[in-house]
């Protein structure tokens, strides 16, 4: 009871008086900074958790997990190696791939790729290749058919669709007669997929593991293994484990080292917009000390009247603190609602703009990735509302101050 005056006069002095409004208004100038400030880091946290997750599931679903390369020639007894692999609890499947850099033409059309060979039922087991297909199917990719599977991107780069040839061109020298010539051979486009992504609809396409092994003339060797694991955030540590129990000798490459860069990028780029956005919270806080100063400065004569009615110091002190972290709790409420609704809707709200402008936001040649998701995550929420709301109590702690000292018979001098 010794303290609920302070809180009825506290939350009283955000509401205005019929002959002064302005503190009323200040104070609602206030909460809007903050709410603002709020809002505008939930969305952009959102969004960045967003891109994080929209990135790496669209990295694996055309990439494995982890992958195990032998050095040299390639890894020759794969087939032991694979079942030694399929024995680590941690590893679901493990599939072989032939890879290599190779150069398509179609009439005057020339792309480079990153060629793959493939068993269609192994590649399901440790990828989404299958559900990316936007026309054909894994299963054209038979041995000796000479089929070959593009990306979007690529295929509209060599004006190809199914059922068109392509002619396939490697680094490794054919000794004719006349001389080293590259070495070439004609594919029929027997499927396109979609990742979504970029640099994989551009520069990918897949063929039959024993025609690439023809190819690049392999014989019974693969390039390595590509595995799925149970938890892909301990690729690092299973691969690595994996590779010692073989006895060693293995190049061993995981998805967060393929791709370390994006992750990086985009944690470093989190830990900057919030190191920056957080100095909206902040003016709005100072705000508050402004406010602050204002009202004590307004109710001197309401101060006084307190003090010589037995108001303690503290309890002058109180109230302020008390109107202020009002002003930061209903700022930081406001600002939790709408930057909530604006993360949950900012793809929407993205698509409309587009659509009203004429305009694309998001090139997929530059940012990988065409959409703008959004990812609200509960940690990001409480760490924000919990920062605005210790700036808030903070930013109070002068302006109360200041009250606390007031001397009534000063106040009251010319009353």
């Amino acid at each position: 009871m010794n303290n609920a005056w302070s809180w009825f006069v506290g939350a009283r002095y955000l509401r205005a008086r019929t002959t002064n409004r302005f503190v009323s208004f200040i104070s609602s100038i206030s909460i809007v900074g903050v709410a603002l400030g709020v809002a505008v880091l939930i969305v952009v946290l959102s969004v960045m958790n967003g891109f994080e997750t929209e990135l790496r599931t669209r990295i694996l679903a055309l990439t494995s997990h982890a992958s195990l390369e032998s050095f040299g020639a390639g890894l020759a007894d794969w087939e032991g190696v694979r079942a030694a692999v399929e024995q680590d609890p941690d590893i679901e499947a493990a599939a072989p791939y032939v890879s290599g850099e190779a150069m398509l033409l179609r009439g005057e059309s020339v792309s480079g790729a990153i060629v793959r060979g493939i068993v269609p039922a192994e590649e399901r087991r440790v990828s989404a290749l299958g559900e990316k297909l936007l026309s054909g199917k894994l299963e054209d990719l038979a041995p000796g058919d000479w089929n070959v599977i593009l990306g979007s991107a690529l295929a509209r780069e060599l004006r190809v669709g199914v059922g068109d040839r392509v002619v396939l061109a490697i680094s490794q020298g054919t000794v004719t007669p006349a001389g080293l010539s590259p070495r070439l051979r004609r594919f029929t486009v027997s499927g396109i997929f979609e990742a979504g992504m970029y640099e994989f609809d551009r520069g990918l396409a897949f063929v039959h593991l024993e025609d690439a092994a023809r190819l690049w003339r392999m014989e019974s060797r693969v390039t390595g293994l590509r595995l799925a694991l149970d938890d892909m955030f301990l690729a690092p540590e299973v691969s690595r484990r994996v590779a010692m129990q073989l006895g060693g000798g293995f190049y061993v490459s995981d998805w967060t080292r393929q791709h370390v860069n994006f992750f990086r990028s985009i944690q470093l780029s989190k830990q900057m917009m919030f190191t920056i956005l957080l100095l909206v919270v902040a003016v709005a806080a100072f705000n508050i000390v402004s406010t602050l100063v204002m009202v004590v400065k307004d109710k001197q004569g309401d101060i006084a009247i307190l003090r010589t009615l037995g108001a303690s110091p503290r309890g002058i002190m109180r109230v302020f603190v008390i109107q202020g972290a009002l002003i930061g709790v209903a700022g930081t409420l406001a600002g939790l609602l709408l930057g909530t609704v604006l993360a949950l809707n900012i793809e929407q709200l993205v698509h409309w703009l587009e659509a009203a402008l004429g305009t694309t936001f998001l090139a997929a040649d530059v940012y990988f990735i065409s959409d703008l998701p959004a990812e609200l995550r509960l940690g990001d929420v409480l760490r924000i509302c919990g920062t605005a709301l210790v700036l808030a109590v903070l930013s109070t702690i002068y302006p109360a101050w200041r009250a606390a000292r007031s001397q009534p018979a000063e106040a009251l001098r010319h009353e």
